[in-house]
């Protein structure tokens, strides 16, 4: 996309039909340098998240990936030859998410070097990578109401939200604190949470797909370690 039709549209200059035409051919594969820092999740093809890292260095077809947390999935001595990844993260410049692609490799430090990176869509959704679940978890409320705790059912978790199920009837942009013990060797998280979506269910039941509110870097490192010990123990 490069940076100059960016900067364009910020003082609202339209492109000419040259540019236009050459922006949206470009923006199947052209990573912009405007995504550096862009958080971003990476996981294999086949499902599985490998770390949550910091997009940057980007030059053309190769960047660098900074882990936000050490992990170990997999370790970087484990690594024979380039992986090819999946890289989603969400620019909030575009307010879109945006999916590329890349081989990576392990450098020192926790940091990965990305080759023949490629945007392959950008979409307006804010998915993120999601673990299946079904755990028993309570939503609490202090206004309103729905004041109280209440049991449910996490039916998913990501770095950014959950979805639960329950009989009780939220609305969007309820709030409630989630309390989960996501593994049994853990300690119960609690997350503050704001309902995003309804889902009516059957016999009574509804599911709630909610974000996480308030997260530092220290909680979100806390839930994505506990993402990749879940997933290990769901996979065997």
């Amino acid at each position: 996309m490069g940076l100059l039709a960016p900067i364009k549209r910020i003082f609202g200059l339209a492109p000419t039909g040259q540019e236009q035409a050459d922006a949206e051919a470009g923006e199947s594969n052209e990573v912009d340098e405007l995504y550096t820092g862009m958080r971003v999740e990476v996981t294999t093809f086949d499902g599985r998240m490998l770390f949550i890292a910091k997009l940057m260095c980007i030059r053309q077809d190769t960047a660098e990936l900074h882990e936000y947390i050490e992990s170990t999935n997999p370790q970087p001595q484990q690594v024979e030859e380039a992986l090819h990844v999946r890289i989603r993260g969400y620019s909030d410049y575009e307010k879109k998410a945006v999916y590329l692609e890349g081989y990576i490799s392990p450098l020192p430090q926790h940091i990965w070097k990305v080759e023949k990176l490629s945007v392959a869509r950008i979409g307006n959704d804010r998915a993120f990578f999601r673990l299946d679940t079904d755990v028993d978890a309570t939503a609490t409320s202090f206004t309103g109401f729905n004041v109280g705790e209440r049991p449910c059912k996490m039916v998913n978790i990501s770095i950014g939200g959950a979805c639960i199920q329950s009989e009780h009837e939220y609305k969007e942009g309820d709030k409630f604190l989630l309390k989960v013990q996501l593994l049994e060797e853990r300690d119960i998280s609690t997350l503050f949470c704001e309902v995003l979506r309804i889902i009516p269910k059957e016999k009574g039941q509804f599911q709630y797909g909610c974000k996480f509110l308030g997260l530092n870097e220290m909680d979100q490192g806390k839930i994505t370690q506990n993402i990749f010990e879940a997933q290990r123990k769901k996979r065997g």
